[in-house]
């Protein structure tokens, strides 16, 4: 077995496939990571979230990375990570259409919504106002274990 760099075009196409990934961010120099769900439209990732640390922290220090990887046959399997910065999509006419176009690629995938859409310890039963980003990809790189 070897490791092989994938072309960016493999990168990008890994990130078409998934849905799950995993989104890392940083404050005061501490890192942070937590699964999200997630579409890819070829240049931008968007991201359906409920407010907490990763909006808290990705709102003072926009550099975000998600990364996603599929497992094969044989322990075979493919990560990648895109980095980038993050964009917030509020609730208001300037970001309307881009907030309906993430919504509508987020729901092509059954339970889009998790797990994004609770909080651990919440039961307020205050509704929470969705929170919409993308992160605008400025790098992607992809590894995969493949057959000497």
């Amino acid at each position: 077995m070897a490791v092989r760099e994938m072309t960016e075009r493999e990168s990008r196409e890994l990130l078409a496939r998934g849905h799950v990934g995993h989104l890392a961010c940083v404050h005061d120099n501490r890192p942070y990571v937590v699964p999200v769900s997630y579409a890819f439209d070829a240049e931008k990732l968007y991201v359906f979230s409920l407010t907490g640390q990763k909006i808290d922290w990705l709102r003072s220090n926009p550099n975000a990375c998600l990364q996603v990887e599929e497992s094969g046959e044989n322990h075979r399997w493919k990560s990648v990570v895109a980095q980038g910065i993050y964009h917030e999509l509020p609730d208001t006419t300037v970001y309307h259409n881009e907030r309906l176009y993430a919504w509508s690629l987020l729901q092509k995938r059954s339970f889009w919504w998790e797990p994004g859409s609770s909080k651990p310890g919440t039961g307020s039963g205050e509704p929470e106002v969705p929170i919409f980003f993308n992160i605008s990809i400025d790098q992607i790189s992809g590894r995969e274990l493949v057959a000497p």
